[in-house]
């Protein structure tokens, strides 16, 4: 979830480093006074990945359904994944507080992230957030951003360094990833906070409108939970719930009076991260459904839960465990070969190991193993189809 977890547990262990920029003794410009507080980071996402038994109709051809940064086009070779880079000014203490974040990613993954960044969706760059937050002092204080900012729900983000596993799960690709829009957080105290929201559109692309006309916008909002200290080894447990729904681009538009225009995509999503009594376990749970409503009496439906197991094995060795399960209408995920009930189930293992040997650097080996439930064979090759693949990869990520 959208909790900093694996980013705090990082930075804990020096692998990701926040330094700000050093200030200068002498009393300085207005100018460089303005921006003293801005601070730059970012990364760099290398792999390399191999499936064994494919490959035989050239690179590109494997398949993998329900997969993203480690699909097909990556198997079988050396990859660079994507170039993150951020500029931005955290919101402060005070209760005016204000800031400003922009994020740019460049790079095979940022293709398609949001297809209006320059007109292209093929092209490899993309701006990912760009947006201006500002604290009004009512209550506990209210911050209000306005621009384009991730979405507000899921237990994985789109930078693989901050989840548990490289390879994302099913869960993820059913999430939307990026909105234009304005979102306000509050926190009723340590323990419950809220956000809500309303943007152009649920899938991404910056400036995009509805075509359902004006007013026609994608509404959001969810709650958090976290245990108090009192809890003793459960103090810290999250349960993260949210929603929203609106026009999705990938809907279909019609102006036929029989079938009014499309219905809107609603996600929902509810995960929880619990500490064990053990403290170097913790566990994960997750949640997500999608419905897309394209036209009157056609929805397209999808579903996906994932369990996560992570241990610390040792102050350098971590070890994260995923089990990921989804089932979806079918064309979700592949197009069915079956007649009769066609739909589209899968699940997969990941297993994963961190090891942080050199400084700012994340290290990973990661193995999946994903197989068809319904039935169907969607992996291989067009020529050779079969019911599972198995995968492995290294990773590095240097992050600055």
């Amino acid at each position: 979830m959208k909790l900093n977890k694996w980013t705090m547990a990082l930075a804990s262990a020096g692998v990701v480093s926040f330094v700000p920029l050093a200030q200068a003794e002498e009393a300085m410009s207005p100018v460089l006074t303005a921006v003293s507080s801005t601070t730059i980071s970012g990364y760099v996402d290398t792999s390399w990945e191999w499936q064994p038994g494919t490959g035989n109709e050239g690179p590109g051809t494997d398949q993998l359904p329900g997969r993203f940064n480690d699909g097909s086009s990556k198997v079988d070779g050396f990859n660079l994944n994507v170039v993150g880079l951020t500029i931005e000014k955290p919101l402060g203490d005070e209760n005016w507080a204000a800031g400003y974040k922009f994020q740019m990613l460049y790079g095979p993954d940022a293709v398609g992230y949001n297809p209006s960044a320059n007109g292209d969706q093929n092209e490899d760059f993309a701006i990912k957030n760009a947006n201006v937050t500002v604290r009004f002092p009512t209550g506990n204080g209210i911050d209000m951003t306005l621009g384009v900012f991730d979405t507000i729900i899921g237990y994985e983000v789109f930078e693989s360094y901050l989840n548990p596993n490289f390879g994302r799960s099913y869960g993820w690709n059913l999430e939307p990833t990026q909105h234009t829009g304005m979102l306000l957080n509050y926190a009723f105290s340590e323990s419950i906070a809220v956000v809500g929201g309303i943007a152009n559109t649920l899938t991404p692309g910056i400036n995009t409108r509805s075509p359902k006309g004006e007013n026609q916008y994608c509404y959001m909002g969810a709650v958090s939970l976290t245990a108090p200290d009192s809890w003793g080894w459960l103090s810290g447990a999250n349960l993260y719930a949210g929603a929203m729904t609106g026009w999705a681009g990938n809907s279909v538009v019609t102006t036929d009076p029989a079938n009014p225009l499309l219905k809107n995509t609603i996600n929902t999503y509810i995960g929880a991260v619990v500490p064990m009594p053990v403290d170097t376990l913790s566990l994960g749970v997750a949640f997500d459904n999608r419905l897309n409503g394209a036209v009157v009496n056609s929805e397209n439906w999808a579903w996906a839960t994932a369990l996560y197991l992570n241990w610390e094995a040792t102050e350098k060795v971590t070890i994260s465990a995923r089990g990921d399960f989804t089932a979806g209408s079918d064309g979700t995920w592949f197009t069915s070969t079956r007649a009769n009930n066609p739909s589209n189930r899968l699940f997969a293992t990941t297993l994963t190991m961190d090891y942080a040997l050199w400084a700012n650097v994340l290290a990973r080996l990661e193995a999946r193993w994903d197989t068809s439930l319904s039935g169907d064979n969607p992996y291989g090759t067009a020529t050779d189809p079969e019911k599972n693949a198995l995968t492995f990869l290294a990773n590095l990520v240097y992050v600055f």
